[in-house]
């Protein structure tokens, strides 16, 4: 049997399974995502996944039928399958065939697991589970941002461009402005209609002062390993989407910082970003920046939860001197956390006008662009080209697109909740 047959079965096999769970009413099959992005956005790819069944309960027979045939592959057969169908599809929407191959059932996960590495080893974002982990070295992700103004969304989707099928684009994460009466927020989802703090899609949030200096991003899961300080502030707030081994909370995983304006001269925006999960040791050659490498977990697990008092949001800290997630080299613990900074524009007398060298990512002039490097301490013997590189930039390409690029040490989540930043109202700051 070719590739391309076990590839096309294993196709109508899940297309089967997703079908069938949702005549159940075991999936909810959300998948609406506006006009773009509907096929390959995370909630409906989870959504075909066969449905769990607790120990003693027999699943559908059809279920268990597919499950049999394909769980009995020898095991060097199974892996050289998934080797050559994760080889193959590299990129999005043929990529979604890897995430088949990680639902057929539990030995076909666990192989995959093992075959497809991390963002920062393969440069290709396959599970949910990418978006937590550090960008490559190399190569950033280049990603583009939508903003729709009328329901004040932001999409991030992987690709150099928007591209002419918008069906083809690949969303990431999802974005929404909050109103409040004296603050705006913006909480961070897998799905662009589910902006519950309770939703299994749910991912983070981030919150601004009063003024618009300082902005802090809070996570829904805490870093690999962390240890959570005594001053906790928990919540009871229900949520399927983290591990049933970690508590539901708000991380606070970095600050943002704009630098006030007193003389409100016109300018270039300065900001500042304290990484607390992420120690400075972690961008020195050998250097590994804490990675989440966990189960591929299903939308509808049980969690524990943490308990909280009454009206009172979660927010949980924690000291990065605690992370040793999983560290191929060096330990980061018992460092200061990373701090970067925007790289300053220079002024161009022709243009007249504030000028970054964005390699072209970048075309249109706005007060949002900039560009992230790392901000180190000389104690710590960084080569000066490691902190010349640009770690994060964002820029303006059309009306309501903007570019986003980011790599290591950085995540997904971590570059699109700085982003965010800059579309928020900084009345002291400009």
């Amino acid at each position: 049997m070719s590739l391309k047959s076990i590839v096309g079965q294993l196709k109508e096999m899940r297309d089967g399974i997703g079908n069938m769970s949702r005549r159940a009413g075991g999936s909810d099959g959300r998948a609406g995502h506006g006009r773009a992005g509907s096929r390959h956005s995370w909630p409906s790819l989870w959504a075909e996944q066969p449905q769990r069944h607790g120990q003693g309960q027999e699943g559908p027979p059809q279920l268990q039928q597919h499950q049999g045939r394909w769980a009995n592959l020898p095991p060097e057969l199974l892996l050289d399958v998934i080797q050559r169908v994760e080889a193959s599809e590299a990129t999005w929407p043929a990529r979604r065939q890897v995430v088949a191959c990680a639902h057929v059932c539990r030995s076909w996960r666990e192989i995959s697991k093992e075959v497809v590495k991390t963002l920062e080893e393969c440069g290709r974002i396959t599970f949910p589970i990418s978006l937590k982990q550090p960008g490559p070295r190399e190569q950033p992700v280049q990603c583009f941002v939508r903003r729709d103004r009328a329901t004040s969304t932001y999409l991030l989707y992987l690709g150099l461009s928007p591209s002419l099928n918008v069906e083809n684009d690949k969303l990431l994460l999802a974005a929404r402005k909050v109103r409040r009466a004296t603050r705006t927020s913006f909480v961070i989802s897998l799905a662009s209609d589910d902006f519950s703090h309770s939703s299994s899609t749910y991912v983070g949030k981030l919150k601004p002062n009063f003024l618009g200096t300082k902005f802090t991003i809070f996570d829904s899961q805490p870093p690999p390993d962390a240890v959570v300080l005594p001053n906790n502030k928990p919540s009871k707030r229900q949520s399927k989407q983290v591990s049933p081994r970690l508590p539901l909370g708000n991380y606070n995983v970095a600050t943002v910082t704009y630098e006030l304006t007193v003389l409100r001269n016109r300018g270039p925006r300065r900001m500042q970003c304290t990484m607390h999960s992420i120690p400075a040791q972690c961008i020195q050659e050998g250097g590994k920046a804490p990675t989440p490498t966990g189960t591929i977990h299903s939308l509808d697990e049980p969690v524990s939860t943490l308990p909280s008092t009454k009206g009172k949001e979660p927010v949980v800290e924690f000291s990065s001197t605690s992370l040793s997630a999983d560290l191929s080299g060096p330990a980061c613990t018992g460092e200061e956390p990373l701090v970067l900074k925007n790289k300053s524009p220079r002024w161009h007398e022709q243009l007249q006008c504030w000028c970054l060298n964005f390699r072209g990512r970048v075309t249109v002039a706005s007060v949002k662009n900039f560009q992230l490097v790392a901000s180190v301490d000389p104690s710590l013997n960084i080569p000066a080209a490691e902190q010349e590189k640009v770690i994060l930039q964002f820029g303006k390409i059309g009306k309501d697109i903007f570019t986003m690029d980011y790599r290591y040490p950085l995540s997904a989540f971590q570059a699109f909740a700085i982003c965010l930043t800059s579309f928020d109202t900084k009345p002291a700051c400009e």
